[in-house]
């Protein structure tokens, strides 16, 4: 998500005095305004992908804690957060001036996008705040509290989040300064979500039942319907990231769109060669990845450069992938491999492929004739990483500390959804429920006219 103004931004940056509200772009403020409800249904999106490739007794709580997170987030981000992460400060966090959203009216911030009103931008960032705490939710399927999970995703957005959006894409943020291109989010969102995945799997411990019972998805069409709407909602995410209605946004949607596709046929490929067969859950994997490759890159690269990028983030994923469950790290739904190795892949791949001759407020890369673009976006990495890593054992420490962050054993055995929230998936609402009857073909029970009129009503 690049933040730096588009080009038609540009002239009215340098007339301060100008009255905001005369700079309103009505084409751009409906184009960030679909983007934003593009990037919310990410959200749910990101809650069938993850409900779809888990066991039934965890479905429910594995979606609602993407909605959960959305929530939560979006409350913060008001209150407090979006000051943290945008609002003037030091280079390495920003202030309060907009705590409780002062200040931030439907008049334009010339500071983020002279076109747009600042309400409008402060919605959109919320909305990426929200799904980075819904994805590294999938680390930890099965056996952390429903309420810890979101205490410590409230604590993480604020400690490490809101920093991590102000280096990068704050004004005056320190890695901004050093001329660090993400267009969309792969070290705020994508690195720092897997990053701390690893760190939430690697402190809760594996499952009782891991390598034990195999982790089969109980709904593949789930997943490949929110496969489908992470691609869609994705438009918003990168192409939105111009803020503006213009051929940045254009080349952003095109260079999105191509790299998913590509990872995609290098995933079915890599399954073919590998076990004979491409599965659905195999393809939809490989999308996503191509979609977490491109996101740094988006605004910054060629449609060639992206099918290049998807192409080569996909292997790394993949062996990432078939790698962790030869070890002890039980990520459930390899969060690090999906986001964090392709994110690390998209950061440092920009490196390589950006071009000024495509966004001339970006830089040239490696193939370019600039190779120190490389050194950057891999010090923006390692930046990334460690202080995910560090800060969220730190949280995880301190909250352990005053309430319990793992369900008991009996209850990861029957299933975390009666005893989180006392419902289930696919139980209840049938007849059998009152007659313990059912048919052959399973649920559905027939009675009589007599025998319904006998049935007590239930209150």
């Amino acid at each position: 998500m690049s933040f730096l103004p588009s080009l038609r931004a540009l002239p009215l940056l340098l007339v301060a005095q100008e009255p905001a509200t005369s700079t309103i772009s009505a084409g751009d403020t409906a184009w960030v305004l679909m983007s934003t409800a593009l990037v919310l249904l990410m959200v749910p999106g990101l809650a069938f992908f993850y409900g779809g490739l888990v066991r039934t007794k965890s479905a429910l709580n594995t979606m609602l804690m993407s909605l959960a997170a959305l929530a939560v987030v979006t409350v913060q981000w008001v209150l407090f957060g979006y000051s943290l992460a945008f609002g003037p400060g030091s280079s390495w966090i920003g202030g309060f001036a907009h705590v409780g959203f002062a200040g931030v009216t439907a008049a334009a911030n010339p500071t983020y996008s002279a076109l747009l009103p600042h309400l409008l931008f402060a919605a959109f960032q919320a909305m990426f705040a929200g799904i980075t705490v819904a994805l590294f939710s999938g680390a930890v399927i099965d056996r952390m509290r429903f309420v810890a999970y979101l205490v410590f995703g409230v604590i993480w957005t604020t400690i490490i989040y809101d920093p991590l959006a102000h280096w990068v894409w704050g004004d005056g943020g320190w890695l901004r300064q050093l001329g660090a291109l993400d267009f969309a989010g792969g070290t705020v969102v994508h690195i720092s979500a897997g990053t701390t995945a690893v760190v939430l799997a690697m402190f809760l411990g594996p499952r009782r039942d891991f390598k034990r019972i195999p982790n089969v998805p109980h709904n593949v069409p789930f997943a490949l319907l929110g496969a489908g709407l992470l691609w869609f909602g994705w438009f918003g995410f990168n192409a939105g990231s111009a803020l503006a209605a213009d051929g940045i946004a254009a080349n952003a949607l095109v260079t999105t769109h191509a790299a998913a596709a590509a990872a995609m046929v290098a995933w079915v490929i890599m399954e073919l060669v590998k076990g004979g067969r491409a599965t659905a859950v195999g393809a939809a994997t490989g999308a996503v990845v191509g979609l977490v490759a491109i996101t740094p890159a988006a605004g910054f690269v060629t449609p060639i450069s992206a099918i290049m990028m998807g192409v080569l983030a996909a292997p790394f994923s993949f062996f990432a992938l078939h790698y962790r469950p030869k070890t002890r790290l039980d990520d459930t739904l390899d969060v690090f491999a999906c986001h964090g190795v392709a994110g690390i892949m998209g950061a440092v791949l920009t490196g390589v492929f950006a071009s000024k001759a495509v966004n001339p407020i970006g830089a040239d890369g490696l193939l370019h004739g600039n190779p120190s673009l490389i050194g950057v976006q891999l010090l923006a990495v390692i930046a990334t990483i460690a202080f995910a890593a560090i800060a969220s054992t730190v949280i995880l420490v301190a909250l352990n500390a005053i309430m319990p962050l793992r369900v008991p054993v009996d209850v990861e055995v029957q299933g975390i959804d009666i005893a989180e929230h006392g419902e289930e998936a696919y139980h209840g609402g049938d007849l059998s429920d009152l007659t313990g009857r059912k048919t052959a073909l399973g649920d559905a029970v027939v009675l009589s006219a007599t025998e319904l009129k006998g049935m007590p009503r239930v209150a």
